[in-house]
């Protein structure tokens, strides 16, 4: 057993990613698919299983399907099949869910893509075994009694799902992967990829392998909400599964659901093999058959991917790859950037602002940049009021915030606070004046060639105007002052 506690295990782990697509209505019926509607009003026989219904489908979500097998670099099946899924759960009406599985002779829409992520420094290819369509379950909502009640709102909703090779090695490789997978789907415009709305969802199956060896024995762990939470839930169930193993046990293969609250995992059911779902071919639908004219199409509707739209900004705009990522981390940042550019031609200064003070107002907020009253015209004006001198980067700051948390023109904010800038040079004299009054210590060093005291003096003079006073004007002066 001593020797056994110094044995190394490496991680193994495979993502599925079920991803809700951009469609106004359901997989197999004409029910819309908005978020957030009062529950049980968008149903329809179809979404919940009555007898006699069929289903019909969402050439819409096919489309955004081969959207995503495209820019994953998949090969799209000629001819795919959909399947029965057989389970019985509470909000699964028909007991059954309509999926596509990877047999031979009935393929899923597409296989064998790839997708590259930066990890640790290192690119890495991650394989994509299969993107596959789906109907989505109801939601189960439980009440502070111990009781639950069934939405069916969700239930028929599209989803795709995302299934990867185990190809990734730790829990930041994962959060990097559903950075990069998130990232490219709100692209090509395929789903929204909030995860708080349910909109991406993802499953993790992990495991622990001796060097060399075959692959452990995997659990699947469900639940997790963010990117942040996957990598924790990842980082406990790695070390829960090495502590079984260091104690000489078995890891059982099983499905396990995160605790938020408690930061743990916690067994939920023993893990179903596909033989347990008893797959067979939808008898109410026929094979879907895509052509390569409809596929030529799909692809010429393609928008411009992150990598392309990064690639374009370090040449168009003279940025570093570390700006262009920044900006387009969503496309919104990405289409807002380009318009404000538009509007002032000053690609460097654009880019410092949205990377720097908006980038830092949304992280504090929680909040992304299509959820905040902020216009790449309000933006490009308040630039120009400091380019201008009409105001200094330091006032420019706090009208930001205030432009954001109030819904306010910048030109407005500054007129009605009195924060135009100081530069009549009679009026900073007398400031300065009685700045070196009052701190007669470092105008004395400033005097005897230290001229390191000259930032503390400019800091007073800008305190004492309320930061309103030409900064550059100032250090001129205050030089003239006390060097001559």
């Amino acid at each position: 057993m001593a020797k056994e506690t110094l044995v190394h295990y490496e991680t193994v782990i495979g993502l599925e990613i079920h991803v809700q697509l951009l469609t106004a209505s359901k997989m197999f019926c004409g029910c819309a698919t908005a978020f957030g509607a009062p529950p049980n009003t968008l149903i329809c026989p179809v979404c919940l299983g009555l007898p006699g219904s069929l289903p019909v489908i969402n050439r819409r979500a096919v489309e955004l399907g081969l959207r995503t097998a495209l820019a994953l670099g998949c090969t799209v099946q000629p001819r795919s099949q959909f399947h029965r899924k057989n389970y019985f759960y509470p909000d699964l009406p028909k007991n059954y869910q309509i999926s596509q599985y990877q047999y031979a002779d009935h393929p899923p829409l597409a296989t064998d893509g790839c997708l590259k992520i930066v990890a640790d420094g290192n690119r890495l290819p991650v394989a994509i075994r299969r993107v596959h369509l789906e109907e989505d379950t109801g939601r189960l909502v439980h009440d502070a009694g111990g009781g639950s009640l069934v939405d069916f709102n969700r239930s028929g909703v599209p989803l795709m799902e995302v299934v990867t090779e185990p190809d990734l090695r730790s829990p930041v490789e994962a959060g990097e992967f559903l950075t990069a997978l998130r990232r490219l789907l709100q692209f090509a415009e395929v789903s929204s990829g909030r995860m708080e709305e349910g909109t991406l969802r993802c499953d993790a199956n992990v495991s622990l392998q001796r060097p060399g060896g075959p692959l452990g024995t995997r659990t699947e762990v469900k639940n997790m909400n963010s990117i942040r939470s996957v990598e924790r839930a990842l980082a406990f169930e790695i070390e829960r599964q090495r502590g079984v193993l260091q104690r000489g046990a078995a890891v059982e293969q099983e499905t396990r659901h995160w605790d938020e609250r408690r930061e743990v995992t916690f067994a939920s059911r023993s893990k179903e093999e596909a033989q347990d779902y008893r797959y067979f071919p939808e008898p109410d639908l026929v094979p879907l058959v895509v052509d390569e004219a409809w596929l030529e199409r799909v692809r010429a509707s393609l928008p411009e991917l992150p990598a392309a739209r990064r690639d374009r900004f370090i040449v168009a705009f003279g940025l570093s790859p570390y700006d262009a990522e920044l900006l387009t981390a969503t496309p919104a940042v990405a289409a807002f950037y380009e318009r404000a550019v538009a509007l002032l031609p000053q690609p460097k200064t654009v880019a410092n602002w949205l990377v720097g003070d908006v980038a830092a107002y949304l992280n504090e907020t929680g909040r992304d940049l299509d959820q905040v009253s902020l216009s790449p015209d309000r933006l490009a004006a308040l630039l120009r009021l400091m380019e201008e001198g009409t105001i200094s980067g330091r006032i420019a700051k706090d009208v930001l915030v205030e432009m954001i948390r109030d819904d306010k023109d910048p030109s407005a904010i500054v007129e009605a606070r009195g924060l135009r800038q100081i530069s009549d040079e009679d009026a900073l004299t007398r400031a300065i004046d009685a700045v070196i009054a009052e701190h007669p210590g470092p105008a004395a060093e400033i005097r005897a060639g230290k001229s390191k005291a000259i930032g503390f003096l400019v800091g007073q003079v800008m305190k004492a105007t309320g930061g309103r006073a030409n900064p550059e004007a100032v250090n001129r002066l205050l030089r003239n002052r006390l060097v001559s």
